[in-house]
């Protein structure tokens, strides 16, 4: 088992004109299942191919287990790796591809046939160790090599988006047997992937990164509850978060919405300059005919009803003009370090409610956002208020 810490790593390349990673500080516990999750070319797996010792580091310091192995090879960090593709031998059987690590150490053969035969064991591969790579689905061949990871006993397992080469129902199968995985073995993991659903299942903690700089680092309930900044609150949950841009009131116990004025569950921190981002999740966002509320409240013209039993996505096009939408940026700029974008959305926002609670296509409806799941961001710099 091993603790994994990075202090203050970066990389660049073009003597330093490009930053790919920026000063990353990060303690992983031993035994943990860390995951590191942003958009393409945010960074993540370069970061673990550095932690592997597969990329050279340009600042900063890779621990683990107490110990700086900044200079040590990656054959020596004790550390397995499991990648996108498969990278399997096509001419051995399974059980040699799984053995081929060990056989390189001289491991006598005794040693070796129990740890294959404990690997194909947890994975249940055992009717198929005689099998080729070719004679395997996509799904047996990701779980070869995992067994050709597991085998070697490392004090971490560093794995590079294993799933994404799988259609759907695999990712789902596969994703809960390395969550068994992990529960069985208790060996310290990183896990890259850009999709949040793998994120927010597998990881005990997960870290969100753009352009290089790690935005937060939470358990994937408090990525949810409490984003820190505008680009977490936007990359995190499915359908996206709404975003209204509005003032705070005089007391900041409401925020005023184009024509709209909305209460809020507590007195909300001042914004620097007033201005605010309102952030409603669609699960958060009800609704009522519009003719029962009085004014002064969101309204809007249902513009689409997308049911995925149990549940509807019900898209509604505001009718204030002056009640502006607002996007999160996806890059984080030197300019905006938490991730604001005063680019405007179609100014429509997104519920996510009950099918059979759904309003009708062309409806016109008043938004009810619930107050306690309002939250408010910085206009300027994007940050959580």
């Amino acid at each position: 088992m091993g603790s994994i810490v990075l202090r203050d790593l970066s990389k660049t390349y073009g003597g330093g004109a490009i930053a790919a990673v920026k000063s990353v500080n990060l303690e992983i516990g031993d035994g943990e299942f860390v995951v590191f999750v942003g958009p393409s070319g945010c960074g993540k797996s370069t970061l673990l191919r550095m932690i592997a010792g597969l990329e050279s580091i340009s600042g900063g310091t890779v621990e683990i287990n107490g110990k700086v192995v900044n200079e040590v090879a990656s054959r020596n960090r004790d550390i397995a790796m499991v990648f996108q593709n498969y990278a399997l031998y096509p001419t051995m059987t399974v059980r040699q591809n799984i053995a081929f690590a060990l056989e390189l150490r001289k491991f006598p053969q005794a040693a070796i046939d129990e740890r294959v035969n404990e690997a194909a064991r947890i994975l249940d591969l055992k009717d198929l160790l005689d099998r080729k790579p070719g004679q395997l689905s996509g799904g047996q061949r990701q779980r070869v090599a995992m067994g050709r990871a597991i085998v070697r006993h490392p004090q971490a397992f560093l794995l590079d988006e294993p799933l994404s080469n799988l259609d759907a129902k695999l990712r789902v199968q596969l994703r809960a047997e390395l969550g068994r995985l992990h529960q069985r073995l208790g060996v310290t993991t990183i896990h890259v992937t850009h999709d949040q659903v793998e994120a927010m299942t597998l990881g005990s903690r997960v870290a969100v990164f753009s352009r290089g700089t790690l935005q937060q680092y939470d358990t994937p309930q408090k990525l949810y509850d409490a984003p820190k900044n505008l680009f977490v609150a936007g990359f995190i949950g499915s359908p996206a978060m709404n975003f209204l841009e509005g003032a705070l009131g005089g007391n900041a116990d409401a925020v005023q919405i184009g024509a709209a004025t909305i209460r809020l569950g507590a007195p909300a921190a001042a914004a620097q300059s007033g201005r605010v981002v309102v952030g409603v999740r669609p699960e958060h966002l009800g609704w009522r005919p519009w003719e029962e509320v009085p004014s002064g409240v969101l309204t809007g013209t249902v513009d689409l009803v997308e049911t995925i039993e149990p549940e509807a996505y019900v898209t509604i096009a505001l009718d204030d003009p002056s009640a502006r939408v607002r996007q999160a940026d996806e890059a984080v700029s030197s300019g905006t370090p938490n991730g604001a974008s005063a680019v405007p959305a179609a100014q429509r926002v997104q519920m996510r409610v009950p099918a059979r609670a759904a309003p009708a296509l062309g409806q016109k409806v008043a938004l009810t956002p619930d107050p306690e799941r309002i939250r408010l961001f910085d206009a300027t710099g994007g940050a959580a208020l």
